[in-house]
């Protein structure tokens, strides 16, 4: 085989190397410095010579079984520091050795579509794009410090123990075609895409990522188009978005799910997008949001569902969508800024997030907060009702708060009698009936008018004369008023509305 190959000296190293596992280096340097400038940096490997290329085809053939194996020994491809030509690629085959390439430049594409492969490690390497939908990995795929001019496409492919893209610079960014795509994946263990520099859409929809996902100082540039799209993907540990995170275009997670903690921090701008976060119909145990500046652009979590929401509302925007949201614990912020927070919705009033924060406080309990919060709720509502609607509703607020705050009732009340009995003190009305009249006393008059029935007499026996007249009248109208408001806000309160 290896004589109808042609073997060169570089590529003999290589063949040679395979049968126990050996590290072939062509790097004069430790493999940090194939990172940085200079005779060993990947982005420069077109400019090296015969004596470090190696075709892509040798390599495929020694995956594929063309030299057995050593006695007492592990085959596998290890090459440092390598120009590959050609394309590396597998359709459908199975590669029972692992193949590892570090600092090299690939010229060409890589491939493993519906492959069965152990693991594969493409780490600190330059190469046009890498392609592994339907693969099978007994281990891990790494891309880990790589430069990938095109994109990384792994749709339907499983992995045992991680796919690694620690670090990784993709560039692809095309309005139809996502830059990472991740679609129906399934991970057994951690999925790291710490530090990535991505330009154009990663993609997770319908992801299973059993070990947990690190976005940790990954960088998503997609302005004006979606940066991350993971809608119903499903996160069987900790989701971490934070460190330098940012995402330029909008975070998307409808319909994910998250069975332990979601995280994010670091910037999210996307204002030229219908959202900067749409998180609507989510399902997450613990959700962390502190970015570290408001988010630009439009967020929802809309009929999502939260077991503790821990979050910081500086850190939201103006637009701000939480009908159906509901969670069993709320931390951060008091309850002014957390009804300013409830009353964001841009298509204007909606009860449900004030209810939400209503059961909250109760369940917490703090009722007099839960009051607030109603109360906020219902004045709110006003400004979406007729002018009828609206003057009794103001009605109501003023004199009892819509039944949350009876004591003003008794202020009224008080009011008009302190007002009642000096005004008729001054001009006391004249009896009806001089002769069976009693002796007349402001206060107990004033009393008797503002109550809707008489409790001491005096309202039957005595008629007030002149603009004194118009006071009593007033004063028999307000003490309705007040009955009736506070029968109508106690109604309210026994039955919320």
């Amino acid at each position: 085989m290896a004589r109808s190959l042609r073997l060169t000296e570089a590529e003999r190293k290589v063949w040679n190397a395979f049968p126990t596992g050996e590290m072939v280096s062509f790097a004069d340097t430790e493999p940090q410095a194939t990172r940085t400038a200079g005779v060993n940096a990947p982005r420069d490997g077109h400019t090296w010579g015969p004596e470090r290329t190696v075709r892509a085809e040798v390599i495929t053939k020694l995956l594929l079984g063309a030299r057995q194996a050593g006695v007492g020994a592990v085959p596998a491809v290890r090459v440092r520091g390598a120009r590959i030509t050609g394309s590396l690629q597998i359709f459908g085959g199975t590669v029972e050795h692992e193949l590892v390439l570090t600092g090299c430049h690939l010229e060409g594409p890589v491939r493993f579509t519906d492959s069965r492969t152990r693991t594969v490690r493409l780490t600190n390497c330059r190469l046009p794009s890498f392609g592994g939908v339907g693969m099978r990995v007994e281990g891990h795929l790494s891309l880990s410090g790589s430069h990938v001019t095109g994109p990384v496409w792994v749709m339907r492919a499983q992995f045992g123990s991680g796919l690694w893209l620690g670090g990784t610079k993709v560039e692809h960014a095309h309005d139809e075609e996502p830059a990472v795509r991740c679609d129906a994946v399934v991970v057994d263990s951690v999925t790291f895409l710490g530090n990535a520099d991505i330009t154009g859409m990663v993609r997770l929809a319908g992801a299973r990522l059993n070990g947990g996902v690190s976005l940790i100082g990954t960088k998503i540039r997609n302005p004006g188009r979606i940066a991350l799209d993971a809608d119903g993907m499903v996160v069987e540990d900790t989701m971490r978005c934070t460190g330098d995170f940012l995402a330029l275009g909008c975070l998307r997670m409808r319909g994910a799910r998250v069975n332990g903690l979601l995280a994010i921090r670091g910037v999210i701008r996307s204002p030229d997008t219908p959202y900067a976060l749409h998180a609507s119909h989510m399902e997450v145990r613990e959700l962390y949001l502190k970015p570290d500046e408001p988010i630009d652009g439009v967020v929802t979590l809309a009929h999502s569902t939260v077991g503790t929401l821990q979050d910081s509302p500086d850190t939201w925007p103006e637009r701000l969508r939480l009908n159906g949201l509901t969670y069993e614990r709320l931390r951060g912020s008091g309850v002014a800024r957390r009804i300013d927070w409830v009353g964001r919705d841009p298509e204007g009033f909606r009860p449900q997030p004030y209810e939400q924060l209503v059961a909250w406080y109760r369940r917490d309990g703090n009722e007099a907060l839960a009051r607030r919060a109603q109360l906020a709720k219902l004045r709110n509502r006003r400004r979406t009702e007729g002018l009828g609607g609206r003057l009794w509703g103001r009605l109501l607020d003023v004199t009892v708060g819509y039944g949350y705050r009876p004591w003003l009732a008794a202020v009224w009340f008080g009011i008009l009698l302190l007002i009642g009995t000096v005004v008729f003190g001054l001009n006391p009305p004249r009896p009806l009936k001089p002769d069976e009249a009693p002796g007349f006393e402001p206060f107990a008059y004033t009393f008797d008018l503002l109550l809707p029935w008489s409790t001491f007499g005096q309202r039957d026996m005595f008629d007030p004369a002149g603009w004194t007249q118009a006071l009593a009248y007033g004063l028999v109208v307000s003490g309705w008023i007040l009955a009736t408001a506070l029968i109508t806000g106690a109604a309210r309160v026994l039955r919320p509305a």
